[in-house]
């Protein structure tokens, strides 16, 4: 049985940084892409960022949402069977409950989609005040 749990998530104010971790179980993170999501109140969920499974771990293996590039970092460790999202200087409009997902897209593009990913953590929930 697969297992996603995200955790890291809190209440900061605007310009400060969390780091989110996803560890896994029942399934090697590094063998598959990872990705992660967002939701905000009344809204859909939405890419923020994604690790391909060809160049996993590899500097330049990842790619963001417009929103957050520059901003927010994908990164893991194998030896954990776990992924991370750091996030610098956080904005209100990034508050949202974050959400780790584990898939095989096969292009950036699929990457970007729910669709692709098979498993998914229960989020975690991330508010940043004005």
């Amino acid at each position: 049985q697969v297992q996603l749990v995200e955790s890291g998530g809190g209440l900061v104010q605007a310009g400060a940084s969390l780091r989110l971790s996803c560890a896994a179980s029942g399934r090697t993170l590094s063998n598959y892409a990872a990705g992660w999501f967002r939701q905000a109140p009344g809204k859909d969920r939405e890419f923020v960022a994604a690790v391909s499974l060809r160049i996993w771990w590899r500097v330049g293996g990842a790619y963001y949402a417009d929103s957050v590039k520059g901003r927010f970092t994908i990164s893991g460790d194998k030896a954990k069977n776990t992924v991370y999202l750091q996030m610098n200087s956080l904005k209100p409009e990034d508050t949202a409950v974050y959400y780790c997902a584990s898939g095989l897209p096969l292009t950036p593009a699929q990457g970007q989609s729910v669709s692709s990913y098979e498993y998914w953590g229960q989020g975690t929930q991330v508010t940043v005040s004005s």
